[in-house]
């Protein structure tokens, strides 16, 4: 009896031991642009380092991080959509949206650029698109870069091209929808970063460049979201506040401004300003 009582409180002592070692999690609905770039791989483990909390992520369109958040799915969301970001706390969904960083939206096209859009601003872009009926690849998955890319139709066309043969709608991410539109000899649009890391992979193979950017409606803002307790009672709001004011310190901004590749910055950190 005496071992076996003396095997119970070596077995509770050993679970109390797993337990107040094993380390807390935060999980984000992210944009599939943060995952491709390479930036949370990046940051995840400083964010460990830092909090001893491992931050776990799901990377998909922003309107589908929108809904997880809004099926209390997941605890923080990193996303593009400022207008849909807004809603989504409005209804009480989220709460303590935080800017943390930006760049910029970019259209590319091939490098003959046949339709001669460079030169043009955004709405005359589109418009050239339309007449020579120049094919366009829209990611069609209700991201970010999908949202933006509709709302400069709509300014352009004041609807819609979504019947047209040239319009083709991917469904998929958006390193996936520049590599079709290479392959078909196709116009798209995109993020900075996303771009500056398909370049990366290509190299010499790369068939496309930018044909228009540098328009102030083509600003690409990323913010953080925490889920609200009262709506989803599972989400970890303590460690989305620490995971909020750990990416806007000026240390993880100084990181976030260094991560590059082919020498240029992905994003640029602009919290609290």
């Amino acid at each position: 009896m005496k071992k076996i009582m003396i095997k119970s409180a070596l077995c509770i002592t050993l679970l109390l031991s797993i337990n107040a070692n094993a380390k807390e999690s935060l999980m984000m609905a992210t944009t599939t642009s943060t995952d491709n770039t390479g930036l949370l791989d990046y940051l995840a483990p400083k964010f460990e380092k830092d909090t001893g909390i491992t931050l776990k992520w799901l990377a998909t369109g922003t309107g589908k991080a929108l809904k997880m958040g809004k099926n209390c799915d997941v605890d923080i969301l990193f996303v593009h959509a400022p207008t849909s970001e807004k809603e989504f706390v409005a209804k009480a969904y989220g709460q303590n949206r935080q800017e943390v960083m930006y760049n910029d939206f970019i259209l590319l096209g091939p490098k003959n650029d046949f339709a001669k859009i460079k030169g043009l601003n955004v709405r005359s872009a589109l418009k050239t698109i339309k007449e020579k009926e120049a094919k366009f690849f829209s990611r069609g998955d209700n991201s970010g870069t999908n949202k933006k890319e509709k709302s400069l139709w709509k300014k352009a066309l004041k609807k819609l091209p979504e019947s047209q043969k040239w319009y083709m709608q991917t469904g998929q991410g958006m390193l996936s929808t520049i590599n079709m539109a290479s392959q078909m000899n196709g116009y798209t649009m995109s993020d900075r970063g996303t771009w500056i890391k398909y370049m990366s992979q290509h190299e010499n193979n790369n068939t496309m460049k930018v044909v228009l950017e540098g328009y102030p409606s083509l600003v690409n803002q990323y913010s953080v979201i925490s889920i609200n307790a009262k709506k989803c009672a599972n989400a970890k709001e303590e460690l989305a506040k620490k995971f909020t004011t750990w990416i806007n310190t000026s240390k993880i901004q100084r990181y976030i401004a260094d991560f590059r590749l082919l020498g240029q910055a992905l994003f640029i950190p602009n919290a609290n300003k």
